[in-house]
């Protein structure tokens, strides 16, 4: 289904999620090339930094062509950063800016960024009005549904950004508190649907299958979803999702050689971007739920922890295959008992966070 964000027609309304540490871009390229998705978002880009032209800020948003559109995701606290950072992106050609409203990483909140910005609906709309105003490209936000359960302040802010000229925002269905512990909360992202007059909202949390991305749709009534840790288990989601909503019907998941063509193929992109030594480095955690897959991937694992070069992949493999073949039946498929279990993503433990300072009375 196309989507018109701002000025910005995309041909899906499935978009990948800003994903600390995964979404650089190797990782997007195998996204797009796989198919489904509409856009894509950087990790998070700290604006002063970018501004500095600081190594670490333009590798993150390095790209090429087939990376398109593109949106980044900057987080910072000072309007007038924000402002010309996302002018300096605009002017290099990237699609859309992202301002990030909803990380709980204790390192970006406890200078007033990420969802730290939920505290201050009136300082967060001037932000985003002195962006909105410096740029043609459209200006997007995350956020979470509040701090905890007793300051579900989403729909609020969400009005107040609409106020100031934002293109869209997307509501990760959990609170600061929650990090990525527990379950989202479907009808607290309807809420903010419905507190809105015209902005597109678009759901995001816990989207790891085609039937959880249908039942955002049909529960909260965005008008786009964002799938950022479903993704990385699951880099085929998009194209899976796209042909479940149109057809009804979920399609085939992709078998063992498909997984190591597509394992490959990202690690030989992992190589261009950042050289053999960093990017075998970087590929050991992604091989890692690449193989979740897999069937038993013991010997897998003890061996993709140590790669230092492309060559050892190779190498790595064949001993995998040779190793796996004990539990394969004579047609090559894995026995049932050794059949990997749905995916499911681990719960993280809720720890109490202390609610921010902020003009908002419920704070």
């Amino acid at each position: 289904m196309s989507f018109a964000l701002g000025q910005l027609s995309l041909d899906s309304n499935l978009f990948l999620s800003p994903l600390a540490g995964y979404t650089n871009l190797p990782f997007r390229l195998i996204i797009r090339e796989i198919g489904g998705v509409g856009l894509c978002t950087t990790d998070l880009v700290n604006a002063r930094s970018l501004l500095l032209k600081n190594r670490k800020a333009l590798q993150l948003i390095q790209t090429r062509p087939p990376d398109r559109p593109l949106a980044v995701q900057l987080y910072g606290t000072i309007p007038e950063e924000m402002r010309d950072a996302a002018a300096l992106l605009e002017s290099l050609g990237v699609s859309s800016v992202d301002i990030n409203m909803g990380c709980p990483m204790r390192k970006i909140c406890k200078n007033g960024g990420g969802s730290s910005m939920m505290a201050d609906h009136a300082k967060a709309a001037r932000l985003v009005s002195t962006m909105v105003n410096a740029v043609k490209i459209p200006v997007t936000a995350k956020m979470r549904l509040g701090w905890d359960d007793e300051n579900l302040t989403a729909p609020d802010l969400a009005r107040a950004l609409e106020d100031a000229g934002i293109a869209a925002i997307a509501v990760h269905g959990r609170t600061r508190q929650q990090g990525f512990s527990g379950s989202v909360n479907l009808a607290g992202i309807r809420a903010v649907v419905q507190a809105v007059n015209r902005m597109p909202v678009i759901g995001n949390g816990d989207i790891t299958t085609p039937q959880t991305a249908k039942m955002m749709f049909d529960h909260t009534g965005c008008a786009a979803i964002s799938i950022g840790r479903g993704a990385f288990y699951n880099p085929w989601i998009f194209r899976h999702v796209s042909h479940f909503l149109s057809t009804g019907e979920l399609p085939p998941d992709p078998d063992f050689e498909e997984h190591i063509a597509v394992m490959k193929r990202h690690l030989d992109l992992m190589v261009e971007v950042f050289g053999e030594r960093r990017g075998c480095l970087t590929f050991r955690k992604v091989a890692i739920q690449y193989s979740r897959a897999l069937g038993p991937t013991k010997e897998f694992h003890k061996l993709v922890v140590r790669l230092n070069t492309r060559a050892e992949f190779d190498d790595i493999l064949a001993v995998y295959r040779t190793w796996r073949a004990q539990f394969l039946d004579a047609d090559g498929n894995l026995l049932p008992h050794y059949k990997p279990h749905p995916l499911g993503l681990a719960a993280e433990p809720a720890t109490a966070v202390k609610v921010p300072a902020g003009p908002n009375e419920l704070w």
